[in-house]
């Protein structure tokens, strides 16, 4: 134990000898750690952001829209055809199994006036249950009600974005009258906060009305129950594949499709959203892992390099402490020592340097981020092994090298 300590010593005062090389060495190590606990922590915090994101949307949601049409030979993409309607979202309702909750809206992107200030914005015609189903709370006021639907009322919910461009700070919003192609809407509630969809879309601009009272009085419609997309909540997230499956056997005979046709109608998951987003955020902290990886090669190389330098400096010294009675293994030990200071010195700098990293990525580019221990660990601890293993060759040299050679050489 004495010896190894005293071993440890002796590293210490031969790096210190020339700091700057010993700086410079540890360079690569240092970036290709900071690198991998700075991207770990990118990868994880935009994980939990899409997670959050998902959360936003409504769990256990799934959401069914229109299919394609063919217009003078042109396919046109999903949507772009009315092929469901109100009648679907209720059969969906009354027949599937697993399902607690549907909704459906129709939507269009108008001006929205209120005295003398006035938004372009998303105009939503859907349910009472719209809130309940995408788990969206309501900051002031209410959400209007089933008998505001049947009713056609001529009332509004305004999302957050939307208040604030119609409205001065401050102002009263509940019971305000906002003007939609000329229609007047009191205004009963507004939403709480939503934050942007997984495509950076801002959900609180949106001006939500009842479906009866868009699809009449304000939106119109070409052909009266159509809908521009239903809304489904299963009572269990492992319920959902079922629950599409059966959803799709359901609109296929409703709309009587032959077994050769295509579904005319698209059901998505939110799961299916994410992990989409979530595969191209791996690729992309797999290649900068990558790079990161490459960058700890290149500060083993360096390790390695000033080792064999170290050797071909400390020849004498070398053959001296042979000649007095160190053992290979003495050597050996010594030079493995140094390699090892040197890549653990490298990556407790590379940690706290990815740790800054991370902060930096969030303070200054707004990026989320999770600083992992998991990450720091495994970073350190792959240093070390890259210390171990460039460092190996220069130990084994200089523990070969023939005594009387070495009290030789100049």
């Amino acid at each position: 134990m004495n010896f190894l300590f005293i071993t440890v010593e002796l590293a210490f005062r031969v790096l210190a000898r020339n700091p700057l090389r010993a700086g410079l060495t540890m360079l690569g190590i240092i970036i290709g750690v900071g690198a991998v606990v700075a991207m770990v922590s990118l990868g994880q915090g935009a994980s939990a952001s899409v997670q959050a994101q998902i959360a936003s949307l409504g769990t256990n949601m799934l959401i069914i829209i229109p299919g394609a049409t063919t217009v003078s030979g042109v396919r046109t993409g999903a949507g772009g055809a009315a092929t469901l309607t109100v009648e679907d979202a209720r059969d969906i309702e009354r027949k599937i199994t697993g399902v607690s909750g549907v909704s459906y809206a129709t939507r269009a992107v108008l001006q929205v006036v209120h005295e003398n200030k006035n938004w372009n914005t998303v105009v939503l015609g859907t349910t009472a249950d719209f809130a309940d189903i995408r788990e969206w709370p309501v900051a002031e006021g209410a959400f209007f009600t089933p008998s505001d639907e049947d009713a056609a009322a001529k009332v509004a919910v305004l999302g957050q974005t939307a208040a604030q461009h119609l409205f001065e700070r401050g102002e009263e919003v509940i019971g305000a009258t906002i003007r939609i192609k000329n229609v007047p809407l009191r205004v009963v509630g507004v939403l709480a906060p939503k934050g942007q969809t997984l495509m950076g879309q801002d959900q609180d601009d949106v001006v939500i009305l009842p479906f009866s009272t868009a699809e009449r009085k304000v939106l119109g419609t070409k052909f009266l129950g159509t809908v521009g997309i239903i809304l489904v909540t299963a009572a269990h997230r492992t319920l959902l594949p079922d629950v599409v499956l059966e959803i799709k056997e359901l609109l296929r005979a409703r709309h009587r499709l032959h077994p050769a046709e295509e579904d005319d109608f698209t059901v998505r998951t939110m799961e299916d959203v994410a992990k989409a987003t979530a595969g191209a955020s791996r690729t992309m902290m797999l290649m900068l892992l990558s790079i990161a990886s490459i960058s700890l090669m290149v500060g083993g190389i360096g390790i390695m390099n000033i080792l064999l330098v170290s050797v071909t400096e400390r020849t004498r010294e070398i053959g001296i402490r042979m000649a007095v009675g160190a053992k290979r293994a003495h050597i050996l030990l010594q030079f493995l020592v140094e390699a090892v200071i040197l890549s653990a010195t490298g990556g407790i700098l590379g940690v706290l340097t990815g740790i800054i990293g991370a902060k930096l990525l969030t303070t200054v580019a707004g990026w989320p981020t999770i600083i992992s221990p998991t990450a720091m660990a495994i970073a350190f601890v792959f240093s070390l092994g890259v210390g171990i293993f460039f460092g190996l060759y220069p130990a084994e040299k200089a523990s070969r090298l023939n005594p009387i050679e070495a009290l030789r050489y100049e």
